[in-house]
């Protein structure tokens, strides 16, 4: 706890030292995120930018509360050996779920006897709000291969695994489990959609065009799929591309980047560890 607490004065002393340089001065930087669009906005000017907000992601519910019941039914004569959460949102929507059938005793008791893995600080904080044991967690920087990691040295092989679905399917964690022998399941709890309304998103890709943004800031993978996805309804994929290439852009995480370079485009600079404060650094850092 006090190595956290160090980090994270070190990481406050970087951004007040990078706020007093004003790196960021006059540099437009579009923020593609929702939840904490707000935060990222008034960092962003803190430092001297000037914030471009055009949200890519609507958190649609995805959970079927009659596949839930069913599941936890069959859960009496095939209980799971291993629980893997990945997000924190996706944790208090199974809750909510459980809840509403009548459910958390038999929850609490499935996960009380089964081996709990958490992808991040997320979903260890629900989970410990409803004082669930955690077994092993995920190290820096909370990807698959930190999961798989923590799972290095059990024999998966017909280990029957329940995965709580992060927006999207995790392919890359659900292929290697299942190469090892387990029986994967997943949790369905909520996915990333766009925006009912995608005119932000319209004239920030209308920005690019006309060379009004310096640095695209992303926080998650769903954010370029989505971008994407409504290049598409254009037929402006390649374009979208090109311009984006012409641009400083900014990966939170190697999750991220991952997602980006698959669409063809460059990162330029990629926070360590993949927090927002970080983030906020490494930005200033390639601007100085």
């Amino acid at each position: 706890m006090d190595g956290e607490i160090n980090i994270q004065k070190k990481i406050s002393m970087r951004l007040r030292e990078s706020a007093s340089g004003k790196t960021m001065k006059d540099k437009v930087v579009a923020i593609l995120e929702s939840r904490i669009q707000i935060q990222m906005a008034e960092l962003i000017a803190k430092y001297g930018g000037i914030p471009f907000s055009a949200p890519a992601l609507a958190e649609i519910p995805d959970i079927d509360i009659t596949e839930i019941e069913k599941l936890f039914k069959k859960w009496d004569k095939y209980p799971p050996d291993i629980f893997i959460f990945q997000t924190g949102v996706g944790v208090k929507a199974l809750f909510d779920a459980a809840k509403r059938l009548g459910q958390v005793p038999v929850l609490l008791n499935k996960l009380e006897t089964a081996l709990v893995v958490v992808r991040g600080p997320k979903p260890t904080g629900v989970l410990r709000s409803f004082r669930v044991r955690i077994d092993a967690a995920a190290q820096e920087p909370y990807t698959s291969a930190e999961v798989l990691a923590e799972l290095g040295e059990i024999k998966l092989r017909g280990k029957r695994i329940v995965i709580q679905r992060y927006g999207e399917s995790n392919i890359e964690l659900n292929k290697s489990l299942e190469a090892k022998g387990a029986i994967v399941y997943e949790i369905a709890t909520y996915r990333w959609g766009l925006p009912s309304d995608v005119e932000p998103l319209v004239r920030f890709i209308n920005a690019l065009k006309r060379s009004e943004i310096d640095i695209v800031a992303f926080t998650s993978a769903s954010q370029i799929n989505n971008l994407f996805t409504l290049a598409e309804q254009f037929g402006e994929q390649e374009l979208l591309k090109k311009n984006l290439n012409q641009t400083i852009i900014a990966s939170i995480g190697p999750v991220c980047t991952i997602a980006i370079k698959k669409y063809g485009v460059n990162v330029n600079v990629e926070a360590n560890p993949p927090k927002l404060g970080a983030f906020v650094v490494a930005i200033n850092k390639i601007l100085s």
